[in-house]
């Protein structure tokens, strides 16, 4: 029998967050290429861009002008998947046609007038004023009562869908807890009613003991490649405290937050030499009015990227059908973050 070696054969990995598996699959790290390649995403923009309906001044889509705002701004979607009003529906009878309404509202945060600087090439201030916008946001919203959950992402680079290069993000917050967050609700309250401990101080204690998959920590946070990571440079950023939402935050947390954020999104920039794409987003507690000890603050990083600034992963077939799926492990991943400079590649050259 041959000895098992977690670099060079297929294995699964459990996923205690969200209660699921991923085939890692190492071996195929190896095979050439020869699918689609992505268009580089490396483009020069200009600070203003008079046809973007995200710069200051100019009008969006909806005939309204935007302010000529200095720092971070933001406005309802104007086109919002949820929409405030409430409705009745009556309920159904039949199992394989059950619907309910959905309450809710969509939010847009524009990160900086600037339209040509993403977040690893913002000041620090300017990072902290964005989380300040988060923290004041999901108060703000999380304090009206039909809104159980406040979900705060962006999404980055057109091939991760952004319509828009200005950089920005959104939020969704609704009357239901997503299927996701339901996930991560059961797991993290079975573990906390289990141990007296959440799930995510447990975990970041064993990552931060064994180092292998640790790619930066501060103060305050650290930033890994999950053990069960599913996109090729999946990270994961946890609070070392335990709190359970971004309202929790101390003056010196918005710092490091702010601080490792930029970091982390230089990395990214610095792998492949490009505007990283990725999707990203902020786990916390429900605003349902309950209390929720087991709740441990984290922000998730999807980037599809696998080989260059050109070929990404995709998500089809095995992934579609049975189980998520990788080719590099995490452990090859978080080294290849790790040893990335923290100062931009634009800054190096210029």
């Amino acid at each position: 029998m041959i000895a098992f070696n977690n670099n060079e054969h297929p294995h699964r990995r459990y996923n205690p967050l969200l209660d699921e598996w991923v085939l890692v699959s190492p071996h195929r790290a190896k095979r050439p290429w020869q699918g689609q390649n992505e268009p580089s995403s490396d483009l020069q923009l200009p600070a203003y861009d008079q046809a973007c309906y995200l710069c200051p001044r100019n009008m969006r889509s909806n005939g309204e002008y935007n302010p000529d705002y200095n720092d971070v701004f933001v406005f309802d979607n104007d086109f919002p998947a949820l929409l405030t009003e409430k409705v009745e529906a009556e309920p159904s009878e039949n199992e394989f046609f059950t619907l309910k309404p959905e309450q809710g509202i969509n939010k847009v945060i524009c990160f900086s007038p600037r339209h040509d600087l993403t977040i690893p090439e913002l000041e620090l201030e300017s990072i902290e004023n964005i989380i300040r916008a988060w923290i004041g946001q999901y108060i703000e919203i999380g304090n009206m009562d039909f809104i159980n959950y406040v979900q705060i992402f962006e999404n980055k680079g057109a091939v991760m869908g952004c319509s828009n290069p200005h950089p920005h993000g959104q939020i969704w917050a609704q009357s239901s807890l997503p299927t996701e967050i339901v996930k991560l609700q059961e797991s993290q309250l079975k573990y906390y009613r289990k141990n007296g401990r959440s799930l995510l101080s447990d975990y970041s204690k064993q990552e931060l003991e064994r180092k292998e998959r640790v790619v930066l920590e501060n103060a305050h946070f650290i930033v890994v490649v999950p053990f069960w990571a599913v996109w090729p440079f999946e990270v994961l950023l946890i609070s070392k405290r335990h709190l359970a939402n971004i309202s929790e935050f101390t003056d010196d947390e918005i710092k490091s937050y702010a601080s490792i954020l930029k970091v982390l999104t230089i990395k990214y920039d610095n792998l492949f030499q490009t505007s990283f794409p990725y999707s990203a987003g902020i786990h916390q507690a429900p605003t349902d009015g309950k209390s929720h000890d087991e709740w441990h603050f984290h922000m998730n990083f999807y980037p599809p990227l696998l080989r260059s600034a050109t070929i990404k992963k995709f998500m089809v077939g095995y992934e579609m059908l049975a189980e998520s799926q990788r080719d590099i492990t995490p452990e090859k991943s978080a080294e290849m973050l790790r040893n990335l400079p923290e100062v931009h590649y634009k800054q190096k050259t210029s």
